[in-house]
């Protein structure tokens, strides 16, 4: 097996940090998770990353320079050309840190910065969800939502390479602002915090208590499920018609138990595109979990940008 077969791939979210030893035959070989602690501070916490893949590669029985390099998939915005990142709102302290240099010199291989919804999706296409389908579509519903494409076998990228970011389609001009500066948008309506901060105004709790009380069918938890819904519904039916996915894949923590209503939502927007080939769109869940981004990011960490 050459090192261009084996790498390392890092998943960066605001509570957890998942990384893995990763090998194009065998998939995950050693994965481990640490808390991110940004209230530490960003070095502490790019110490604490080094250390687990020091300890993951000698659990793997792989040396350093055995490896193509190691990939990061981090919460967005990030800056992939500066390695550094730009996310002030899940990751606070932890914005314009240069996460690629330290690893860099560290293990002395190639280290290389992704958006997470992007190396999520490019997990799921090569072992998961997605995997025969493009284009493809993945929205990831968490404490934001996350969205990424792939088109052509290779991962959408807008002007200068930059992400789009599709978790803030707008839905709703009359919806809670947006730190993005956009009204009533897909995340600020549909995501975890969106919905908890919608329960907290009505006093009905967080999101968690939300969808139990939604379940004892209380009229004021129904009703803001159905505004994130509605949301859900109106921004496929964008994605739909903007970018004619063969598969919509649905991810994150939130699908974990509430798959059946989002996809339900999802799907009748599909059903109604009729700019769309009918029949051809399928939505489906994410099948990788919390690995799909340590498994994209050590994809992309085999495949030097020359290459793209």
């Amino acid at each position: 097996m050459s090192d261009r077969d084996r790498a390392v791939g890092i998943d960066i979210g605001g509570t957890k940090i998942a990384i893995a030893t990763v090998s194009a035959a065998d998939g995950i070989v050693r994965e481990a998770t640490i808390p991110t602690e940004v209230e530490r501070g960003f070095a502490p916490g790019v110490s604490r990353i080094a250390d687990a893949v020091q300890r993951l590669l000698a659990e793997s029985g792989w040396r350093p320079r055995e490896i193509e390099g190691i990939g990061i998939g981090c919460a967005g915005p990030v800056d992939r050309a500066r390695g550094t990142i730009l996310n002030p709102h899940t990751l606070p302290g932890w914005e314009n840190g240069d996460i690629v240099t330290p690893l860099r010199e560290a293990f002395a291989r190639p280290v290389r910065l992704e958006n997470d919804a992007d190396m999520a999706l490019l997990g799921e296409c090569h072992a998961g969800a997605g995997r025969g389908f493009d284009p493809v579509v993945m929205l990831t519903f968490g404490t934001g939502i996350g969205g990424a494409a792939l088109v052509g076998g290779e991962v959408l990228r807008g002007v200068s390479g930059e992400h789009p970011e599709i978790g803030h389609v707008a839905v709703d001009p009359r919806g809670p602002r947006c730190y993005c500066g956009t009204s009533g948008c897909l995340e600020s309506l549909a995501s975890g915090s969106a919905l908890s901060a919608a329960a907290a105004a009505r006093g009905l709790g967080d999101a968690r208590q939300l969808f139990a009380r939604a379940r004892q069918r209380d009229p004021a938890a129904e009703g803001i499920l159905r505004d994130a819904l509605s949301a859900v519904e109106s921004a496929t039916g964008t994605i739909v018609h903007a970018l004619l996915p063969e598969r919509l894949i649905l991810g994150g923590g939130m699908m974990d138990e509430h798959y059946e209503m989002f996809a339900s939502a999802a799907a009748a927007a599909v059903a109604r595109a009729t700019m769309a080939p009918p029949g051809r769109i399928t939505v489906a869940r994410a099948a990788l979990g919390n690995r799909a981004g340590v498994l994209g990011a050590a994809r992309a960490a085999m495949r030097p940008r020359t290459e793209e």
